[in-house]
């Protein structure tokens, strides 16, 4: 079934590294196929059983209008990809884009004329959850959660060895194949603007600097030797396929440095849940077992725990982003949309307000510290992560992987969300 929800590349050919965290994840204490699950679209679900929310079925897009109305997802955050790598492929090609709809909580992938809507969301319990919807009406909908299929991709060495996602830059020829020999490039805000987009749509101006995007390759034996000079700074897509067919004309180059941003970091927020819990179940289990006492503490645990938050800590504070060598600007109403949701500091400054010229975001600090994933997160590994947060914030912690902070950026984001981030802990508020 759902396969490849996000990714460009590689399918299940590169899953088999996966098994063991496979049977990790099935077991205690994630227990993933048996697990209760905490998310927007369990939730949707509960809704629309006891009749608090009814879901209307259109013959273009079937649920998907209403689905992102009842999730409160943006039509402006729609990305394309034409790359034949979900497993509804045989719907995907350069004249029909799969779309891909987001917000802070959960991803909905929808193909023209496609047997089902598709959703990854950020859940609680086990860190992430897929679900299929059939696109046949129906008076309750059922979502169908996901619980093997999706993992042998979505839950490997690449993820963390928790449940994630993958978002992926390829070569792709003029029916939407990947050209694997050509390479691949996993895309996040480290990766180099030229390595990004291989296999979707981008609508957008970027001045001189290229990417892989709107590109169909010709030359499969020297696709670099071809180059994209017609994909680069393009503004609209009607001369490439019929976008009359999908919600809005555009693929914003902004949603998807946005999205690409967030996939990972809610990889890592997966990563930081899932396995701060089984480190503390294996804790237990070891005390148990040599009879110790039940709280007694292990050094290798508390470093595992901590290694988690560390690289959480990092990624929130934009660690590694590639510097922009000029502005960028997408063609919708995203960046405008997005930047207006807030949470606004009584200066009116917000982590969701852009740059757009030198780096994505005006303040280098995540959103998502905002998003119930992060907040729900196990108290011992988000204690570290704030702990590590403050120590850059404050200057505390001026060493080389945090040399991108300039003093102002570390009070601005300090004092930002001293004001706007609930529950922190006494200290940071001196």
């Amino acid at each position: 079934m759902l396969r490849l929800t996000f990714a460009l590349v590689v399918a299940c050919a590169v899953a088999s590294p996966a098994v063991a965290q496979l049977d990790d994840l099935d077991r205690p204490p994630i227990s993933y196929k048996t697990a209760q699950t905490d998310n927007v679209v369990n939730a949707l679900q509960k809704r629309i059983r006891t009749g608090q929310a009814k879901l209307a079925f259109v013959d273009d897009h079937g649920y998907l209008p209403a689905i992102l109305k009842e999730l409160d997802v943006p039509r402006s955050s729609q990305v394309l990809v034409f790359s034949k790598t979900s497993f509804q492929r045989d719907r995907i090609t350069p004249k029909t884009p799969r779309a891909i709809y987001f917000n802070d909580d959960v991803y909905v992938g929808f193909c023209l004329r496609g047997d089902v809507l598709e959703f990854s969301a950020v859940d609680t319990n086990i860190g992430t959850a897929f679900y299929t919807l059939d696109q046949s009406p129906d008076d309750k909908p059922q979502f169908d959660r996901q619980k093997d299929n999706c993992l042998s991709c979505h839950a490997s060495t690449v993820t963390g060895g928790a449940p994630g996602h993958l978002v992926r830059s390829v070569f792709t020829d003029r029916y939407g194949m990947p050209i694997l020999n050509a390479g691949t490039f996993r895309t996040d805000h480290t990766s180099p603007f030229k390595e990004r987009w291989g296999g979707w749509y981008v609508t957008g101006t970027h001045g001189r600097q290229t990417h892989m995007g709107n590109w169909t390759v010709e030359n499969k034996r020297d696709p670099e030797a071809e180059g994209n000079a017609s994909g680069q700074n393009v503004t609209e897509l009607k001369s490439r396929f019929t976008v009359a067919n999908y919600l809005t004309p555009h693929s914003d180059l902004v949603a998807l440095m946005v999205f690409e941003h967030q996939a990972e970091a809610h990889n890592r927020i997966a990563r930081a849940l899932v396995g701060t819990k089984q480190a503390l179940h294996y804790e237990a289990t070891l005390n148990k077992e040599l009879g110790e006492a039940a709280d007694h503490k292990w050094d290798s645990v508390k470093r595992r725990i901590e290694s988690a938050g560390e690289a959480l800590a990092r990624y929130l504070l934009f660690c590694g982003e590639v510097k922009l060598e000029g502005p960028v600007a997408g063609t919708s109403e995203f960046a405008k949309e997005f930047a207006a949701r807030g949470p606004f500091d009584r200066q009116g400054r917000s982590l969701r307000q852009f740059d757009l010229k030198t780096r994505l975001f005006k303040y280098p600090c995540s959103y998502l510290v905002y998003s119930k994933g992060f907040a729900q997160l196990p108290a011992e590994v988000k204690s570290h992560t704030l702990k590590r947060m403050h120590e850059v914030l404050t200057g505390k912690d001026t060493s080389d992987a945090f040399a991108h902070l300039s003093t102002a950026d570390r009070t601005a984001v300090l004092e930002i969300l001293r004001e706007t981030l609930p529950d922190l802990p006494e200290y940071w508020k001196k």
